[in-house]
């Protein structure tokens, strides 16, 4: 086999591709092998480079049994991992034979397949708390609760309560598949945010006015139109200003702030609550899916964790920016940025 015309075919594949010898010596490595392995590799035994037991194996049955296979190779890096599949495949020619290792990444499928294992999971949780109370609950009923009227009315409060979290759990996982199937198509029609920040905070009012909390809207008058999905705006300040009140409502003011136009290309609404704030190191997992700064309080307050997550999505469809900042005891401000053309 020639070594300058094989060294020319691997250099073209973009993939890692390393060629071991019957003699169990790396005989070659292109560019893409020797980024992940390091150079230097060529003449040294294989094990030496390739230490994991999966792979050693699928190249031994590849060069003594003639035996094409697969393995795992990992890397372990400083922030994440890069996982590869790795396909080993017998080779020969007339003065020489071996086994080919070809590397496909395949470090973004492991992360949405576990993603999906994770999102199954936590859906299974999240119905199974309410589904099993209920069971408890019927089954109470039906027994030693029969003909006790005040226990039988409780038990009928608790079980409304979670049948509607568990409403609202559906309806929340509705919405995040909708905006995320729509997410790569950007809204085009002229839109009044002033209007729909009014719009979300009138429906709302009445559970500020419950939990004693004035809600005010500043910086109407001069808010621009904007491109946007009207009925996902409206969800996303419904979403903000009722997270406001749940959680900030110990402050007892909040303040939509709609920035004055300026010659950004982006224009900006804050959702600003004075309570207790959150701590620093749970700010950037906010928008996680199902994650919660305090679960219990969350299931509480009828929380599905599901709320900022879909806020997220329908601001990246807007091809806008979501932050959130905040300070313990000062309150927290959630801020959308959204283009103006």
């Amino acid at each position: 086999m020639d070594r300058q015309w094989l060294d020319g075919i691997l250099t073209g594949v973009p993939m890692p591709m390393v060629m071991i010898g019957a003699d169990d010596l790396i005989f070659a490595a292109n560019p893409a092998a020797e980024a992940i392995l390091g150079t230097g590799q060529i003449g040294r035994h294989h094990a030496i480079a390739l230490r994991q037991p999966a792979l050693l194996a699928a190249i031994e049955v590849a060069l003594r049994d003639r035996v094409a296979g697969q393995a795992r190779y990992v890397i372990h890096g400083r922030s994440h991992e890069v996982t590869y599949l790795v396909t080993v495949t017998p080779v020969s020619s007339t003065d020489r034979s071996g086994a080919l290792c070809a590397f496909q990444d395949i470090t973004e499928q492991e992360l949405i397949g576990q993603l999906r294992r994770d999102f199954v999971a936590n859906v299974s949780h999240e119905l199974r708390t309410p589904l099993t109370a209920l069971a408890g609950f019927i089954e109470t009923l039906k027994g030693a609760a029969r003909d006790d009227p005040a226990a039988r009315d409780r038990f009928l409060t608790i079980m409304e309560r979670e049948t509607g979290r568990m409403n609202r759990l559906v309806q929340d996982l509705l919405s995040l598949s909708r905006v995320e199937a729509e997410e790569r198509r950007r809204p085009t029609t002229d839109v009044d945010v002033a209007v729909v920040i009014q719009s979300a905070a009138a429906a709302l009012r009445p559970v500020a006015d419950a939990a004693n909390v004035t809600l005010e809207i500043t910086g109407a008058d001069t808010a621009p139109h904007v491109p946007a999905d009207a009925d996902q705006l409206l969800q996303v300040f419904q979403n903000l200003i009722e997270n406001a009140i749940k959680y900030g409502a110990s402050g007892r003011l909040i303040t939509v702030r709609i920035h004055p136009p300026t010659s950004d290309p982006l224009l900006r609404i804050d959702v600003i609550d004075r309570g207790d704030g959150i701590e620093e190191q749970h700010l950037q997992r906010l928008t996680e899916r199902f994650y919660r700064v305090d679960t219990h309080r969350s299931r509480d307050k009828g929380g599905t964790g599901l709320g900022l997550a879909i806020v997220k999505h329908i601001v990246n469809r807007h091809r806008g920016e979501f932050t959130i900042s905040s300070q313990r005891g000062k309150g927290a401000c959630f801020t959308v940025l959204l283009p103006k053309t």
